[in-house]
């Protein structure tokens, strides 16, 4: 895929498919750099601003940790524990106020789960960390 300056989809949406592509066929590893500014830059003929904007995109979707001075990188995915819901329970999902992401030490783009027990009691939950299940 290449970077179409002519088309009515933004260059930086364009970078940032390209890029989501190569993570979600595991050409770009989670843990691993994505390729710095200048290089993509030079190599899809973009601008810095579309470089920063694709990034901030995919970081936006959970996809790329940006660890400030050392670079962007592709995130892994922690590993998940089973949250059971008792009957009578709800859930809903949002993202997180900057206090819940710095307390509960998210990146930018992972929302969070609030689990509402019948008794009115709520637990707050990193989503890309449980997966919910119902009793048997």
């Amino acid at each position: 895929m290449t970077i179409d300056p002519h088309s009515h989809t933004p260059v930086y949406v364009q970078l940032a498919n390209l890029l989501r592509e190569q993570i979600e066929t595991g050409e770009l590893r989670p843990g691993s750099a994505l390729p710095s500014e200048a290089r993509l830059t030079q190599e899809h003929g973009v601008g810095r601003e579309a470089v920063r904007m694709a990034v901030a995109l995919l970081r936006s979707e959970g996809l790329v940790k940006t660890v400030r001075g050392h670079g962007s990188y592709i995130r892994q995915t922690p590993e998940r524990r089973q949250v059971e819901l008792v009957p009578g329970a709800s859930v809903v999902a949002r993202m997180p106020s900057g206090k819940e992401r710095r307390a509960m030490q998210l990146d930018e783009g992972v929302p969070v789960l609030e689990v509402r027990d019948p008794r009115g009691g709520v637990e707050v939950l990193a989503a890309d960390e449980v997966e919910l299940t119902r009793p048997a």
